[in-house]
């Protein structure tokens, strides 16, 4: 069973910064696509940013030039790099992967979700 297991999240003052981590285990070929994503309450869940396996970024236009993503495919691991936090980027985030399963039949790409990881910027 694939899994993403999120971490790194936390309460940090306007201004400060937070990385968050997510690690992807169990059967699979290769993670094409990773990304977060981020849901306040009241408000849908909106994406943050993502990265494919060849290191093309995009991002949601509120934290470019403040957040990066990355990420180890030696690890399976993907990373969000917070700074410049504001109040407004409170909200659950969440790890998103697009795994590749190959068999005899076909080439499927599955995605799965992570548990969320609540991030908090207040005074």
């Amino acid at each position: 069973q694939v899994q993403l297991v999120e971490s790194g999240g936390g309460l940090v003052q306007p201004g400060g910064s937070l990385r968050l981590s997510c690690v992807v285990t169990g059967e699979f070929y290769q993670i094409s696509t990773m990304g977060w994503y981020r849901q306040a309450p009241g408000k849908e869940r909106e994406l943050v940013a993502t990265i494919s396996r060849d290191l093309v970024t995009n991002s949601a236009d509120s934290v470019k030039g403040r957040f990066t993503i990355s990420r180890d495919d030696a690890k399976n691991s993907v990373y969000l790099q917070m700074s410049s936090l504001k109040p407004e980027d409170s909200a659950v985030y969440y790890c998103h992967a697009q795994v590749t399963v190959i068999t005899t039949y076909s080439v499927l790409a599955n995605s799965y979700w992570g548990q969320g990881t609540q991030v908090t910027v207040a005074s």
